[in-house]
């Protein structure tokens, strides 16, 4: 099933902490997902960031809302204990608890109503209702943001010169580690636009290896015949490795043509080219850094 949102989480795990125990939030977790038989995969499912399973995040916005509002304490370490409070919400609420439920709660609407600062003087107004965590909030607006600035790239690309496009696919090819110098990436291409290879670039700068570049700024779709091509390319050579950049799509024919080949050949669409431009800060500049944080348990461990 899929995985509940952190909303849906909060009466099943005040329930688990009905037994008025002591209960870290790894074994509510565990239960919890006991509960809504969530597959190993599902429990395993990352957020965006990679930086946490969804499940345990969810879980764990669950409990803090919960702790905010006063229905659940956290009387020692690391672990969470039900409250009077918390067996009236499972009274009151046999089916679900939610954040309507909480906002009655003063410590919960001060936790979830941004702080007004100084300058500020527009009204407080609470966060935005949503079923997602925060966390996951933040990595969504992330991907929204990467996903407008990649075609602003896409498009930038697109009104520059075949000049310019290949210059671009050097020098990311050299900002993920591939190749020597510049200087040397530029020389290699200008010298080997022939035969359908745009470019030679060293696979490391000893130049143990190469890769065969083919670049094409495209709006129409790339067929199998333009790789079959490269391919014959490749194979002349006796090159083992290429890669096919394009700024627009692959058909499937296309994608299939790369397989199961005694070469290695790949191939990279106008959004993955977009993608790998902003991973590797090419063509891009940083606007704005957050820093989000969390508790160093480590820091706070006084067990010696």
């Amino acid at each position: 099933m899929p995985i509940p949102d952190y909303q849906t989480l909060m009466r099943p795990l005040l329930e688990q902490l009905a037994d008025g125990q002591l209960h870290t939030l790894s074994e509510l977790h565990d239960n919890l997902c006991q509960q809504f038989k969530l597959t190993p995969e599902e429990i395993k499912e990352r957020l965006a960031s990679g930086k946490q399973a969804v499940m345990r995040n969810r879980v764990g916005w669950a409990k803090t809302y919960l702790a905010k509002a006063g229905l659940l304490e956290v009387p020692v370490r690391a672990r969470s204990k039900i409250t009077g409070l918390g067996f009236k919400a499972l009274e009151e609420c046999p089916e679900n608890i939610d954040n309507d439920y909480l906002k009655q709660f003063e410590g919960f609407r001060e936790f979830t109503t941004p702080r007004k600062t100084a300058r500020e003087e527009q009204p407080e107004t609470p966060i935005h209702e949503s079923d997602t965590t925060p966390d996951e909030q933040i990595a969504s607006a992330y991907q929204s943001l990467n996903k407008s600035l990649a075609d602003d790239i896409l498009t930038t690309v697109m009104n520059a010169t075949p000049l310019f496009f290949e210059q671009v696919v050097v020098d990311l090819m050299l900002a993920m580690g591939y190749g020597g110098s510049r200087k040397e990436a530029g020389q290699a291409t200008q010298a080997t636009n022939d035969d359908g290879i745009d470019g030679i670039i060293k696979e490391d700068r000893l130049g143990l290896d190469t890769i065969y570049l083919q670049a094409k700024r495209w709006q129409n779709t790339v067929h199998r015949p333009e790789i079959d091509k490269f391919i014959g390319s490749l194979t002349r050579k006796r090159a083992r490795k290429g890669v096919f950049i394009t700024t627009s799509e692959f058909s499937a024919g296309a994608s299939e043509a790369v397989q199961n080949l005694d070469m290695k050949v790949v191939l990279i669409n106008g959004q993955q080219l977009a993608e790998l431009m902003i991973e590797h800060n090419l063509g891009v500049t940083c606007k704005e850094i957050y820093e989000v944080k969390t508790i160093d348990s480590d820091y706070f461990n006084d067990d010696e």
